[in-house]
């Protein structure tokens, strides 16, 4: 994928998130916002997986823990949902290790307790990997 795109779908991806936090509001569980931007999601014609394993090798150990991220969009965008009074960052930082252990190039921190997901709820990161795409 190009920048272009990545950039196009980490939109849409907020575009959704913005479309659930409309229909719900803010204070409810972290859980709940995660089936309905995953429905949100697949109801736009995304491709999304849930609550799959990172994989953690440390020099050759694999790591068996149940680290687990929140949604993955067209295999392509991390998604990692949060209903916190604020986003911290330690929050990105979580979500940039998901990034580099899966070897993706962008993702989308989403914090639903929020007034205004567009403007104070939301946060990209991206990799070095991100930066070695093709721009067109």
């Amino acid at each position: 994928m190009t920048k272009i795109e990545i950039n196009k779908l980490s939109y849409e991806v907020v575009g959704a998130a913005i479309e659930v936090h409309k229909n719900l509001g803010p204070g409810l569980l972290e859980s709940v916002y995660e089936k309905c931007l995953y429905h949100e999601l697949t109801l736009r014609g995304f491709y999304v997986t849930k609550q799959q394993r990172v994989p953690i090798n440390y020099k050759g150990l694999e790591l068996n823990f149940d680290l687990r991220f929140d949604l993955l969009v067209e295999n392509q965008i991390i998604v990692e949902i949060k209903a916190i009074e604020k986003l911290i960052p330690l929050n990105q930082a979580q979500l940039l290790t998901y990034l580099r252990l899966l070897g993706k190039s962008k993702g989308v921190l989403l914090n639903f307790n929020c007034i205004n997901i567009f403007k104070e709820g939301q946060k990209t990161i991206v990799t070095e990997k991100y930066w070695k795409l093709k721009d067109s």
